[in-house]
């Protein structure tokens, strides 16, 4: 039994087990109110309390401490992204992993050289004056011991750049025999789990493509959390731009950290209206498509949901509303399917339908 289908049948006011979208429009807003705070319940037994997301976050929290404690300069230094880290344990999902070189750092511009020992640091200059936003070259400024590293190097125009094909290939086969690539990650299958991993760089400075997010940020998240996102960089993991003329050398700019720290300052409303659209998602919009065929996938609803909070669509996130905000964030998913676009939260110009949702298969997907 899906989970969809036990939540709205465990419903006592509502046993009936309708769609969503047909009971928001037939249902008394007095009515929908109240099945909002049913499901609210029901969704809290299915994904978590707020008290139990705040221990998972808080264990996950410390267990990076002690990771980096007793990680060496010359170590690798691991984080759990994705799901599992923003507080989900729902039945089937992927755990992802990034792994990173810690005795290697990416500088936005030369003048931050000046903050790293090089005896200890191997530096990598960003280099996106030849990308499309989103996406850049790595630039190794000096000889590494790293082996991966080292293999992945090429020679281009005087430069010698880390080539993302060459390292995703090198990393995974090495790192995890048996693995198929999938996007910039390692996939394999343990004891019926998947797992992704991603080999990346990392960054101590906030990408300059990225700086027009922080200026939009007047409503939400809130002062504070911004810093923090910003003060902690971001990483660089090994795909190019499927269209760029630099497509095996480019690596593309992940917000991973940005993007558990802003699910972090969600309310428990916004946060379940989030794993709604998830199991929505995963039961029926995808239900009957394998793998190949899946267009949209989580990175899409959590890419919405941030907008919508933004936005500020639904001023007043709370139990009695948590059907309604389901319906503006799929309103919103609708609509970007409908014009192809589903604009990144940090860099609005990069288009994450680019790829996969257009021409027949975006007017299949808006029809279903």
């Amino acid at each position: 039994m899906s989970v969809l289908w036990k939540l709205f049948g465990l419903s006592k006011m509502y046993p009936q087990r309708v769609f969503i979208w047909n009971t928001l429009s037939s249902q008394r807003c007095e009515d929908m109110q109240h099945m909002s705070e049913s499901v609210f319940v029901v969704l809290c037994q299915i994904i978590g309390t707020s008290q139990q997301l705040v221990i998972r976050r808080e264990t996950q929290g410390i267990k990076d401490i002690v990771e980096k404690k007793t990680t060496t300069n010359d170590g690798v230094i691991y984080m759990i992204a994705g799901s599992y880290r923003e507080g989900f344990r729902l039945e089937g999902s992927d755990m992802d992993f990034m792994w990173w070189p810690n005795n290697h750092r990416v500088i936005m511009d030369m003048s931050q050289s000046k903050f790293y020992s090089t005896a200890n640091k191997n530096l990598i200059l960003f280099d996106s004056s030849e990308s499309s936003l989103g996406f850049t070259l790595l630039r190794l400024l000096e000889p590494t011991r790293f082996r991966e590293v080292r293999s992945s190097c090429v020679r281009k125009n005087g430069r010698v750049l880390i080539s993302s094909s060459l390292y995703r290939q090198l990393t995974c086969s090495a790192a995890i025999p048996n693995s198929t690539l999938n996007g910039p990650c390692a996939s394999c299958t343990f004891r019926s789990k998947k797992y992704d991993t991603a080999f990346c760089f990392v960054s101590d400075f906030w990408p300059p493509s990225a700086s027009s997010w922080i200026d939009r940020c007047y409503s939400w998240p809130n002062p504070e959390v911004v810093d923090d996102i910003v003060r902690k960089g971001c990483h660089f993991v090994a795909i190019g731009h499927p269209f760029g003329s630099h497509k095996n050398e480019e690596w593309r700019i992940s917000f991973s950290r940005a993007e558990y720290k802003l699910v972090y300052s969600m309310n428990h409303c916004q946060f379940l209206t989030y794993g709604l659209l998830k199991l929505f998602l995963k039961e029926v919009v995808n239900q009957k498509s394998d793998e190949t065929n899946k267009l949209l996938c989580s990175y899409h609803i959590k890419t919405t949901v941030f907008w919508t909070i933004r936005q500020n669509t639904l001023p007043n996130w709370c139990p009695q509303n948590l059907l309604t905000g389901f319906w503006v964030c799929f309103k919103l998913l609708l609509k970007w399917v409908y014009k192809g676009v589903c604009p990144n939260f940090f860099i609005p110009q990069n288009n994450l339908f680019l790829t996969k949702i257009h021409g027949s298969a975006q007017n299949r997907l808006f029809l279903q």
